[in-house]
């Protein structure tokens, strides 16, 4: 019979990763012995972001626990998502990525490695934070007023079904 062990995480166990953010450790390598995937808590304050970083070969999603958040990624970090509470989103292998809490508001993520330890394979480019720098004085506001069309339109797709 093989001996694995089922293992209970608990919680108040944090590190700093490799990404310039301090997580609240989970499932992983060091904590439970798992190889093939891990699971950590990542807490951003109000204008935090991480080191732009890839990771090698491995996968990521991540699920928006609380708040909001905008993950750029891409060469040049050229492309954004906003992210709200309750959503997820997949990063490839190898995607240049960092989330960066733009919001006033603490946001809270899950974050899910295919790899035993979300600092293997890890590849910071802290070249690419002056991308960020153009970000950093505009507002969101045209990011919100695009979302908000689209949310309208949905909500009126919605009421017209539920009239129908």
């Amino acid at each position: 019979m093989i001996n694995k062990n089922v293992k209970l995480i608990k919680s108040g166990q944090k590190y700093l990763g490799g990404q310039g953010v301090t997580y609240n450790a989970g499932v992983s390598r060091n904590t439970a012995g798992s190889e093939k995937v891990c699971m950590n808590i990542l807490p951003m304050p109000p204008g935090v972001h991480s080191i732009p970083h890839i990771h090698k070969e491995i996968e990521t999603i991540a699920y928006l626990l609380e708040g909001e958040c905008t993950l750029f990624y891409g060469e040049k970090l050229e492309h954004q998502i906003l992210v709200n509470k309750g959503e997820q989103i997949f990063i490839p292998e190898n995607i240049p990525h960092t989330p960066y809490n733009q919001s006033k508001s603490e946001c809270v993520w899950v974050v899910v490695h295919s790899s035993g330890d979300d600092q293997d394979e890890l590849i910071s480019m802290p070249e690419l934070t002056k991308e960020l720098e153009k970000y950093k004085s505009k507002s969101k506001v045209g990011t919100i007023k695009k979302r908000s069309k689209t949310s309208n339109i949905l909500s009126r797709q919605n009421l017209q079904r539920k009239t129908e």
